[in-house]
């Protein structure tokens, strides 16, 4: 199988950017949480839905400073994005229950990062069967609910 869209998508100029800079970086300026689908701030961290999800209840976990990866975190920061993936995991388990679920984070670029110079970390809800070939084939996902409900589903099992 060959995904040639893919190698267009990392190759592209704005890989990762808008024309206003990081992507994370504004959502941690934005003023509306709701609107920006941002489920939740830390002093260090914030947690979102991703816009571009692998599947439904797909959210990450960034930290609030512009830093690339976990070796430029301070102890501190890291330990707060430890504890933000745990609640994010216990908030997608509650909400979806799936069979499984991936955690983790692309460092660089060539590591598939569609934000290669923000650390972030996944949290993707998974069940048995759930992928295909529709990514591959037709440059497509097939989701059963927009990032705006996901968000709304999980709001109300956030951990308090």
């Amino acid at each position: 199988m060959w995904a040639g869209w893919r190698a267009d998508y990392l190759a592209s100029p704005g890989f990762g950017r808008t024309d206003h800079g990081c992507v994370l970086c504004r959502l941690v300026d934005a003023t509306d949480d709701a609107e920006a689908l941002v489920l939740e701030r830390t002093e260090l961290t914030f947690t979102v839905m991703n816009l571009y999800p692998y599947g439904s209840g797909h959210v990450m976990v960034a930290p609030s400073r512009h830093v690339a990866g976990p070796l430029e975190c301070t102890d501190e920061e890291n330990r707060a994005i430890a504890d933000a993936q745990l609640r994010a995991v216990r908030a997608v388990t509650d909400a979806y229950a799936p069979e499984g679920i991936n955690l983790g984070a692309n460092l660089g670029r060539a590591a598939g990062a569609g934000v290669p110079d923000h650390l972030h970390v996944h949290v993707v809800p998974r069940w048995s069967g759930d992928t295909n070939f529709m990514t591959t084939l037709v440059e497509t996902r097939v989701i059963p609910e927009s990032p705006a409900v996901g968000y709304e589903r999980l709001r109300a099992v956030w951990p308090r």
